[in-house]
């Protein structure tokens, strides 16, 4: 069975080196090349000496924090809510169907309702000038698309604690409250850290919604990636900043993991 196994698994890590580890390869060399195709240095010197990089790369972060926060504030109690209702499976359904929908096709219904003619600004009292292409929408947006990741990781997490512990608790005279804080939150830490990682890794990179959502108005790396490969025609200076966000995300990840094996 070992060696069945084994052989199974040669596909796997032929899989992940064509299409994770070779793109990444290609990706890399082509960093050093500038627009002519000439071996160079210079894309790289020229991110770490361009202010507009770097604030474009605090505002990725920034923008990535403020989305995994909304998704959390809003996350954890529901799937609280989800591990003591009775009809979870119902509840479930509600939070993954929006999965099944296009990112696209969402982004595009989320105009309609954020211009000014739209319901969210009729309901804030901006319906005569709405509020497509600002920054709270475009978090609001990214919010809805990436809540299920959040609620999914939690819900796990909160739904592995036994019962007998929060039974125990209650008999030895602890409140509500004394047995959040002390049984069910630390307990329910590596859901929340795996919700993070899930959801801020993804956000720092979005620029699908920033287009559509944020207009010009909103500059990520994302969007940074796609101006130099589809407009300017700079891949090197694209590659450059692809290579920068994945070492990024590489770091949020080792961070995190290492958050979550010290629970």
């Amino acid at each position: 069975m070992g060696k069945k196994y084994r052989k199974l698994s040669l596909f796997y890590y032929i899989w992940i080196g064509l299409f994770v580890i070779a793109p990444i390869i290609l990706l890399f060399l082509q960093s050093f090349r500038d627009i002519y195709g000439n071996i160079t240095l210079d894309n790289y010197r020229a991110y770490f000496a361009n202010l507009s990089y770097l604030l474009m790369t605090a505002n990725s972060f920034l923008t990535a924090f403020l989305i995994t926060g909304v998704t959390l504030i809003i996350s954890y109690p529901f799937a609280y809510f989800l591990k003591t209702t009775k009809n979870r499976d119902f509840w479930l359904l509600l939070v993954t169907l929006p999965t099944w929908i296009n990112l696209l096709l969402k982004a595009y219904a989320f105009i309609g309702l954020l211009n000014r003619n739209g319901k969210i600004a009729g309901i804030l009292g901006l319906a005569s000038e709405g509020i497509l292409f600002t920054n709270p929408a475009f978090v609001l947006v990214a919010s809805y698309v990436e809540i299920p990741f959040m609620i999914l990781p939690i819900y796990r997490a909160l739904e592995a604690i036994p019962d007998q512990y929060i039974i125990a608790s209650m008999d030895l005279g602890a409140s509500s409250m004394q047995t959040f804080k002390r049984i069910i939150l630390p307990l329910s830490m590596n859901g929340v850290i795996a919700g993070i990682q899930a959801v801020f890794i993804p956000s720092l990179s979005l620029f699908l919604i920033t287009r559509i959502i944020g207009g010009n108005k909103i500059i990520t790396l994302g969007t940074a990636v796609e101006e130099h490969y589809l407009v300017t025609q700079n891949w090197g200076m694209g590659s450059t900043i692809g290579i920068v966000l994945i070492f990024l995300m590489f770091i949020v990840m080792v961070i995190l993991n290492a958050r979550k094996r010290s629970k």
